[in-house]
């Protein structure tokens, strides 16, 4: 009974659960259990394979700024930049950063004039996020294309109030943050607006020069229900970043990159329509970067989204949901553009006949004005065993268009004669079974995960040392096998400990090599506490060996400490110190990253 009603009640509302938090209560069945929505259909977190959460309490207990600032602590994702402001991106599971689809507020944000079509994490602020959720393994068959690794999703948060907080620190760092919100039943209506600037460090590891990095982001969102049938919500969220960096040519010369980028939507909510809950959306996405260096270039992409979704309404043991979706996206770069445009329909459905059993099974047509057609699917289980034991398991299938880029093939060159195979989308296959346990009380979890992904036409750049021609070819196939272990436990006295560790082994089947730009190892642990008005965290991150562009990157092991004392209700001041022991570290090879580094602020709230 309890699993029904955390269905219906995430599927009435569409609000975020709170994940890892301490529960209390009666040891049993009903203890409340994180839900997860970025399945369309909202799931059980511990029955659904590769699923996780960040929420809001674990962003301000560690002290995260940016969303590549806690993104490391999930299993399986390997997070890495070109230095502070340099382009960060995040690989699930092995898979190149392009195959991990980013969707904010469920609109997909992917910059297209990147070239594989990947997001750059660079200055995210999390300053209006709730909450993140990772789906781990293809997930096609829910959000199409891009999603051959995975999916990470940021939910809004919606503020009756306001929050403000200051910091600075080393390199000259300053951070200012404000929001600002009211809601109430029938409306919501806030906005944001945050800054932060540093002189940073050399982006070159070999360099001297400083180079700085600042954004400026704000946003608006709102809320209006005309009555207990129709609601119109939307969001607005614009960044501006300036990063000066080390880029081609001579380390600590002038290069520098800006870049601006535009999210939005408007979505129109029915309930009860024919007997179903509809949600009709429009989105846009765009992004203006220019970059200053040996080869300057200016890219502008463009991302434009209309979405109907249905979902069925009641608590019984079937639940589904369908749609429709029309994407278009388009990239201007360097002075041409170029652009593709996908027609898809989708459904999911789950079934779960007994409080033990559900199955899940999810299947998407998309339809491509240059690629063909392609249907992916995904099928899921998960059984509750005796003692508190969940036994999970998946398959799906994905694909992923050429971008933009790669399908005009910008930066090519290529010698007259010379011929080139036409790039074929790229195909994925993806299983996975997984081992989870809670106790009845609540204070420990964990779940163990086994996984296997298959990308057959992957695409890659390929260069001839002889000839210096360079152009995007299809690899044969990669195949990443891996293990994700996790876990938490209530220590009491008001500390909890999670880990986490990933080992991947992510290699080209076509030549046997290993990705670039995957370590084998990685895993992370986190002691926080909470007590009276004192609260704070001890995060360790460690990453073996991993190969990388001219070499092989060392692994680290880096600790960051942070710590908040509510002086009131309304006050607190905060204290973080980053890389504890002055460890000498790389993310990517031939880019530095801080040494010991601390900050103080302020946070109101009111």
């Amino acid at each position: 009974m309890t699993r029904s009603i955390l269905y219906a009640t995430a599927a009435a509302v569409c609000l975020p659960l709170p994940a890892w938090a301490s529960t209390s209560g009666e040891p049993g069945d009903d203890l409340p259990e994180v839900v997860v929505t970025a399945t369309r259909l909202p799931a059980i977190v511990a029955d659904t394979p590769g699923a996780r959460i960040i929420d809001r309490e674990a962003i301000d207990r560690r002290g995260a700024v940016f969303a590549a600032d806690i993104l490391g602590d999930v299993p399986g994702l390997s997070v890495y930049r070109a230095g502070l402001g340099g382009v960060t991106s995040v690989r699930i599971r092995g898979a190149s950063q392009d195959k991990s689809l980013v969707l904010v507020d469920g609109v997909p944000v992917n910059d297209p004039s990147q070239p594989a079509g990947g997001f750059d994490f660079a200055g995210f602020d999390l300053i209006d996020v709730d909450r993140i959720e990772t789906l781990s393994g293809p997930q096609s068959s829910l959000w199409g294309s891009d999603a051959i690794g995975g999916v990470i999703a940021f939910t809004s948060r919606e503020l009756d109030g306001l929050r403000a907080g200051l910091e600075a620190g080393s390199f000259d760092t300053r951070r200012g943050r404000l929001q600002i919100g009211r809601a109430g039943d029938r409306y919501a209506v806030g906005g944001f607006v945050s800054r932060y600037e540093s002189e940073g460090i050399s982006a070159a590891a070999s360099g001297t020069e400083a180079d700085g990095f600042e954004t400026t982001a704000w946003g608006l969102n709102g809320r209006y229900a005309f009555n207990s049938r129709f609601e119109i919500d939307g969001r607005f969220r614009h960044a501006d970043r300036f990063a000066e960096l080390d880029a081609f040519g001579p380390v600590d010369s002038l290069d520098t990159t800006d870049t601006t980028d535009r999210s939005g939507f408007v979505r129109l909510g029915i309930t009860d329509l024919l007997g179903l809950d509809h949600r009709i959306t429009a989105a846009v996405s765009d992004i203006e970067r220019t970059t200053d260096s040996a080869f300057p270039s200016t890219y502008e992409g463009e991302h434009r989204l209309w979405r109907w979704q249905a979902d069925s309404r009641g608590t019984g043991p079937v639940t589904y949901a369908f749609g429709i979706e029309r994407e278009e996206t388009e990239a201007f770069l360097n002075g041409y553009s170029a652009g593709l445009g996908v027609d898809s329909a989708f459904g999911t459905v789950r079934w779960a006949p007994s409080d033990r059993l559900t199955l899940n099974l999810g299947l998407r047509h998309d339809s491509t004005d240059d690629f063909g057609g392609e249907t992916t699917g995904r099928i899921s289980a998960a059984y509750r065993l005796d003692g508190g034991l969940t036994l999970s398991g998946a398959f799906g299938t994905g694909f992923k268009t050429p971008s933009v880029s790669q399908a005009v093939c910008d930066f090519c060159f290529v010698l007259p004669g010379t011929a080139v195979a036409p790039l074929v989308p790229e195909y994925a296959r993806g299983g996975e079974i997984a081992l989870g346990w809670r106790s009845a009380d609540g204070r420990f979890d964990g779940r163990a995960t086994l996984y296997r992904l298959e990308v057959e036409d992957q695409i890659d750049g390929f260069f001839d040392f002889g000839t210096f021609e360079f152009y995007y070819v299809n690899i044969a196939e990669t195949r990443t096998d891996g293990v994700e272990l996790e876990g938490r436990a209530v220590l009491g006295a008001g500390f909890e400990l999670s880990a986490s560790y990933a080992w991947t082994d992510a290699v080209n089947e076509t030549t046997g090599a290993a990705i670039l730009r995957v370590p084998e190892q990685a895993g992370s642990a986190t002691l926080g506490w909470s007590g009276g008005r004192w609260s704070g965290a001890l995060t360790v991150r460690a990453e073996g060996d991993m190969p990388d562009s001219g070499g092989t990157r060392d692994g680290f092991v880096t600790a960051n400490l942070n710590a908040a004392w509510d002086v009131t209700d309304a006050v607190t001041l905060t204290a973080r110190i980053e890389n504890l022991t002055d460890e000498t570290w790389q993310q990517l090879l031939g880019y530095g990253e801080p040494g010991r580094s601390g900050y103080v602020g302020i946070r109101l709230r009111y």
